[in-house]
């Protein structure tokens, strides 16, 4: 690494002050001189990205490839593949490709540990050989090892990551991006047991039949309190140095209902004018975390008992509308500077949007409609409104709009003038066969008056 001596210190300010001012701003107004290549702040769960700076870019993997190399050790333990308290013996072909460049903890051929000690000694201590050592006993050669990092990297979803050895030593093919770097760091952390040995910042191991114990800190300073760099919320991470590509971090801190992964690649040692170092992948990390914990939280942005809406109703029992509310939250993590005037919301009732007249009864929770929530053309998500009470029916209300809806209907109107039609017909019938009976029977009638009359002539007569 580039070193920079005390007499050049003004100088080299002055100049990356003038390099940050024209450099493209990442995320503008939140943290714009980030001191690496490559940067990225993201929760963990949600997966959302708080900062980026060429998150995509690709890098020299270096030491950060022990995460994989324990991340498939620790899934190796809970599969019942090997146990950690198995012993395991430092084989020759474990040093094939390790020379004095290399980091070891300096364990010799022959010489016997368990399986959790030499996963310690692999990413606490930075042994090479240990990661060699742990590659053979997983899948029986460092090759066949490296062909398991790289499928559980794509199996993961990582698209600019390759590995050629399970420690990390340097290869112009083997690289990593901070996104990648993030996915993979993620996983490992669902594992308790890499939570565990990454979280260690000082480890000791057993004696072994042929040295003494060996003592070891995690490189990631962020998690030893003795270290100036010491940031208490974070619990795990991992940190590397080597002169092709600079000092790297991984780390992981949990504070104010948030989980943050902060990975830095690339950044460099700043030599200051009392003669101290300051590696910034590691204060740059502290940097980031406080950007997410006091900048960011998570916020509901659309409440499940927020009223939203008012749906016409017709025919219900003592009301013209039902209250809409939404089915569920939308809760986001946001920049606390976004006001909540900011998202806008979107309604969509059915029956209003589709011309058509929603008639009770209603029952509370039915899907009567949808809100969408955005923020300068990004949609935050789409939630069903349902109904906030039930509705009766009015039934003298509906039964009226039945004979309303029947008498509007031409085919109805036709059938009803065919009744009347009918009906006078009939009446004229009936009328008519009334006029005619009633004649018939007053001449029955004067038949009968002109009969009897005679018959009392004829009696007088006689």
């Amino acid at each position: 690494m580039r070193k920079i001596i005390k007499n050049e210190i003004f100088a080299f300010l002055a100049l990356a002050v003038l390099l940050v001012a024209n450099m493209p701003a990442a995320n503008a107004g939140y943290f714009k001189d980030v001191e690496a290549s490559a940067a990225l702040l993201a929760e963990m769960d949600s997966g959302v990205v708080l900062y980026e700076y060429n998150k995509d870019q690709k890098h020299p993997a270096d030491a950060l490839a022990k995460v994989m190399t324990l991340l498939l050790a620790v899934s190796a333990c809970e599969n019942g593949i090997v146990s950690p308290n198995r012993m395991i013996e430092m084989t020759e072909s474990a040093y094939s490709d390790i020379d004095a460049l290399n980091t070891t903890q300096n364990i010799q051929p022959g010489e016997k540990m368990t399986m959790l000690n030499l996963m310690y000694c692999a990413y606490i201590g930075g042994a090479d050989e240990a990661c060699n050592l742990l590659a053979e006993q997983i899948s029986g050669s460092a090759r066949t090892f490296v062909t398991s990092m790289n499928a559980r990297a794509k199996e993961l979803g990582c698209q600019n990551t390759n590995f050629t050895n399970p420690h990390g030593r340097y290869n112009s093919n083997q690289y990593t991006t901070a996104m990648d770097q993030f996915i993979i760091y993620r996983e490992a952390l669902s594992h308790p047991l890499f939570v565990e040995i990454s979280g260690t910042y000082r480890y000791e191991t057993d004696a072994t039949n042929m040295a003494d114990r060996r003592r070891m800190s995690n490189s990631n300073e962020l998690v030893n309190p003795n270290s100036k760099y010491y940031y208490r919320q974070c619990t795990s991470g991992a940190a590397s140095a080597t002169y092709e590509g600079g000092y790297s971090s991984v780390s992981f801190a949990e504070a104010n209902d948030l989980s943050l992964i902060c990975v830095i690649l690339g950044a460099e040692d700043l030599y200051l004018s009392d003669d101290s170092v300051d590696l910034r992948n590691l204060s740059e990390a502290c940097r980031l975390f406080e950007l997410g914990f006091t900048q960011f939280s998570w916020r509901t942005i659309l409440s499940s008992t927020e009223l939203i809406d008012k749906a016409p109703v017709m025919h219900g029992a003592g009301a013209d509308f039902v209250n809409l509310h939404p089915e569920s939250s939308i809760t986001r993590l946001l920049n606390n500077a976004i006001p909540d005037e900011a998202f806008k919301k979107t309604v969509k009732i059915y029956s209003v949007a589709n011309g058509e007249t929603l008639i009770a009864p209603i029952h509370a929770g039915d899907v009567l409609g949808e809100v969408t929530v955005t923020r300068d053309g990004e949609d935050y998500g789409t939630v069903l409104l349902v109904a906030n009470t039930s509705i009766d029916l009015h039934r003298v209300q509906f039964i009226k709009m039945q004979i309303s809806d029947m008498l509007s209907s031409t085919i109805a109107r036709r059938v009803i003038w065919v009744l009347v039609i009918f009906i006078l017909l009939y009446l004229t019938l009936v009328i008519r066969y009334n006029v005619l009976r009633r004649k018939r029977l007053r001449k029955i009638a004067q038949a009968k008056r002109k009969l009897i009359d005679e018959r009392k002539n004829q009696d007088q007569d006689s």
